[in-house]
């Protein structure tokens, strides 16, 4: 008996329909084709041994299982649940009523207790594309799929509460109901809080017109100056995410295992920080069984990078791609994968080895060779990519010692927010694009509208700062987040004046 079961793999983080065909036959053989890997073929002893705890007899013919398509590698143990399905229907142990309406996808312990699985997300969203009623997860796996609107979600246990549904057994495991965390309001940041950064206050305009924008910022100044710990409070500060922002997100994390057992949609903004001893394929992703790096994690968030200089120079260099295009392709012999990677690069470093060039108290021992060779481990190409540069100049005493606190992150992030509604009713046309940070030139020409007077001013600074045509473009789309900041139509000269003060480390002075 013939017998097809539909189960579903991920590529990047899309996923695709897999054909599990079951056939019986005479004989006592038992194969498995269509291109499985290592941990697939093992799933006949842990299928077997599930059977006999659950008091399934294990057919004892030969059994011919067929993965489709056949020219795809099959990798992981989340096949072991369709595998058992197919196995138990072809030869008439299970209903096949269902079969054809559901996408069934798990990992089985020996004992037949089913274990989570990486992607539910992307599967779900790929059943309910291609007409599927529903989709049968483990029950960790579940509550991550209910946001697909027409789709019916089953959290199973076990094999045994899979049996009973598809044999549509009294008293057999209900669908689930549909979640949207997106409507639930938001926790309190439990972080650092803006209101504990003592001075600084230039820094946290600068911050703040960042997180307005989701504009790139670098920061840099000598050790104690509060470089990590502002950055540390940037999440307190961000605005939450969109629903469709939220099921980008949510989908990468899923896809690399991250996002807990029972999790919905995940509703914060990444922040990923990585150490700099990261290696490239850890920043970027890939590997022989590809995963996203820590830029697809930070795919709607913020990617740290303290101490900047102490990265490895290969690694950085491979950033300069994904902030430009917003996704990273990973090309390898045996696949090729794209992943979103649209993330708000934040950065810190010291302006020299001893760290206190340009302090004002501090006297700097390093010679001017040392310093530039200290700088050049950042590319120019790359450093130019930073929308905001801000030099930081240590906290004085007077500021430390007072006891009056600053403003509040909860503030900061209400006039946040406001600046994003602005845009996001501006891009509403724009698919994919949620900030002011996104546009690319043809955007810049319609959306950042500027007087004859902000021209002329970014023009002088073109031709004192010997500024890129990039850099023309960024101090643009920080201008024009400025000027939604003040809830101006159009970009005037003060706007343009305050981005262009953002560009510290494009001064030929700076460093010499």
């Amino acid at each position: 008996m013939l017998i097809k079961v539909f189960g579903a793999a991920v590529q990047g983080i899309d996923a695709y329909i897999v054909t599990i065909e079951a056939s019986t036959s005479r004989g006592i053989r038992f194969f498995l084709v269509g291109l499985p890997d290592s941990a697939v073929k093992e799933s006949h002893e842990r299928i077997v041994s599930a059977f006999q705890v659950n008091g399934y007899k294990f057919p004892s013919c030969q059994i011919i299982i067929n993965m489709a398509p056949a020219d795809i590698r099959k990798e992981g143990a989340a096949y072991d649940l369709p595998l058992a399905v197919g196995i138990m229907a072809s030869v008439g142990e299970l209903s096949t009523s269902m079969l054809d309406d559901y996408v069934i996808m798990g990992e089985m312990g020996l004992d037949g207790t089913l274990q989570p699985v990486k992607g539910a997300l992307s599967m779900a969203i790929k059943a309910r594309n291609e007409g599927f009623r529903g989709i049968i997860l483990p029950a960790q796996n579940a509550p991550e799929a209910t946001v697909i609107d027409g789709l019916e979600v089953y959290g199973a246990g076990n094999i045994r509460e899979v049996v009973d549904l598809l044999n549509s057994t009294p008293g057999h495991i209900q669908p689930l109901v549909r979640h949207d965390d997106t409507k639930k309001p938001r926790q309190e940041y439990s972080g650092v809080d803006f209101a504990d950064v003592k001075g600084q206050d230039s820094v946290k305009r600068a911050i703040e017109v960042a997180a307005s924008g989701s504009h790139n910022l670098i920061m840099i100044g000598p050790p104690g100056s509060g470089k990590s710990m502002m950055a540390r409070a940037l999440p307190s500060i961000l605005p939450p995410l969109t629903k469709e922002e939220s099921i980008e997100t949510t989908r990468i994390h899923s896809v690399a295992g991250f996002t807990g057992h029972g999790a919905t949609l995940i509703t914060g903004r990444p922040f990923r920080h990585p150490h700099h001893t990261i290696t490239n394929v850890a920043l970027t992703g890939g590997g022989a069984n590809a995963q996203p790096g820590e830029i697809s994690l930070a795919h709607n968030g913020v990617l740290y990078l303290d101490e900047l200089p102490e990265f490895n120079r290969s690694a950085l260099e491979v950033l300069r791609q994904p902030l430009e295009d917003r996704t990273i392709v990973i090309s390898r012999a045996k696949y090729r994968v794209e992943y979103p990677a649209s993330f708000m690069l934040v950065a810190s470093m010291n302006p020299c080895p001893c760290g206190y060039y340009n302090h004002p108290v501090k006297e700097c021992h390093c010679s001017p060779a040392t310093i530039e060779r200290y700088l050049g481990r950042v590319s120019g190409p790359l450093m130019d990519r930073f929308d905001l540069q801000c030099e930081i100049l240590p906290v004085g005493f007077n500021d430390m010692s007072s006891g009056r606190r600053g403003e509040p992150s909860a503030a900061i992030r209400e006039r946040v927010i406001r600046a994003r509604e602005v845009q996001a009713a501006r891009f509403a046309d724009e698919k994919g694009i949620y900030c002011n940070s996104q546009m690319d030139s043809r955007m810049l020409r319609c959306y950042a509208k500027s007087e004859p007077a902000s021209i002329h001013l970014l023009g002088e600074a073109m031709n004192r700062l010997n500024l890129s045509a990039r850099a023309y473009d960024r101090i643009l789309k920080v201008a024009r987040t400025i000027a939604d900041m003040d809830s101006s139509a159009t970009i005037q000269p003060h706007h343009i004046a305050e981005a262009i003060g953002y560009r510290s480390l494009d001064r030929a002075s700076w460093g010499k």
